[in-house]
């Protein structure tokens, strides 16, 4: 070992996932959620005004749901904060929003992403509200469960829901085509 970066795993030969290694790293490279972030989508019109709202990002596995949220904190300019609901508690919440506080009472804004969103509880869910209410945090959350279920109305009132749709053939045609691209560019 010869330095910290290496002894963490943090080097570029680390071993990773090859849905790691080819995770955009920019919104234009995430595939099959044009209607949401190309220039007509309401993301990508959001994008285009200079503001972003709070989300509910609802659609299947593997579509891009933490990926879109790293990237929007990234286009928006915002701090990226995650938590998961199975992990995470109210200790965890108050956590983020007091850091939130921290970087907004220094002009910086959070994105705070909060994947699989429909397991926190109704009260919980509650303590959202004065955060995004008062532009603490720009909440993005993920889910694979309907949200008019799963989620109460308070916070429903106060982001929008983003359907995301289950990647076609094109859609896995265009990975499978960076999958190949990349396992190439390793072996020369």
């Amino acid at each position: 070992m010869s330095d910290l970066f290496e002894a963490a795993g943090l080097t570029d030969d680390a071993p990773r996932p090859l849905a790691d290694r080819l995770r955009p790293e920019k919104l234009e490279d995430v595939v099959g959620q044009e209607h949401l972030l190309g220039p007509e989508g309401p993301i990508g019109r959001m994008l285009a005004q200079g503001r972003l709202a709070s989300l509910i990002l609802w659609g299947p596995p593997g579509t891009g749901k933490t990926t879109i949220a790293r990237l929007l904190a990234k286009r928006a300019n915002l701090d990226f904060e995650q938590l998961s609901a199975i992990f995470s508690g109210v200790k965890d919440l108050r956590a983020a929003f007091e850091k939130a506080e921290g970087k907004r009472a220094l002009g910086k804004g959070t994105l705070l992403f909060v994947d699989e969103i429909h397991r926190f509880n109704r009260a919980q869910q509650d303590g959202f509200l004065p955060f995004v209410e008062r532009g603490v945090v720009t909440l993005v959350g993920a889910t694979t469960e309907n949200p008019s279920f799963e989620l109460n109305g308070a916070l429903l009132s106060r982001t929008q829901v983003m359907v995301l749709k289950r990647l076609d053939d094109a859609a896995l045609a265009k990975l499978l085509a960076r999958a190949e691209a990349h396992l190439g560019s390793r072996r020369r």
